[in-house]
């Protein structure tokens, strides 16, 4: 019997070429997701910030309108409909990073002693925006 001298260990190079190419199979794949994460991330945040201008801006409105000795501040015939602009920083101007929310409110009497109040928040890119409504009523702990 002739014995071989063959040595069958280790890898070969056509194996390591195998795993090469589907290693960067799949890191390329994973960068094609990377742009999409990166804008659902971005629209998260601006969802996120616009949500808490609404809740603030709501809350305002509601605690004056609570209070029942606050003047009725529109007719059923004229509501009032007040468009600013604001910052998430806060600041009076937008800071570095800062995108400009525009917060639209529509105050409306139901003539039963309740208002609608309507806030709309928009931002660049997105003229939809998101909104709310509620029904205020005049509370008598609320008068100061």
């Amino acid at each position: 019997m002739i014995k071989s001298n063959r040595n069958d260990r280790g890898i070969s190079l056509i194996e390591v070429l195998i795993s090469i190419f589907l290693t960067s199979i799949g890191i390329l794949s994973l960068l094609s997701l990377q742009p999409s994460a990166w804008n659902l991330s971005m629209k998260s945040d601006f969802l996120g910030r616009a949500g808490s201008i609404l809740h603030s801006e709501l809350e305002a409105n509601e605690i004056l309108l609570m209070n029942p000795n606050y003047p009725n501040p529109c007719s059923a015939n004229n509501p009032i409909t007040v468009t600013k602009t604001v910052n998430p920083s806060g600041q009076g101007t937008a800071q570095a990073g800062d995108l400009t929310f525009t917060v639209q409110t529509g105050i409306q009497d139901n003539l039963n002693s309740t208002w609608s109040v309507r806030v709309r928040v928009t931002w660049q890119g997105n003229n939809t925006g998101i909104s709310e409504t509620r029904v205020i009523t005049p509370q008598e702990p609320f008068r100061f």
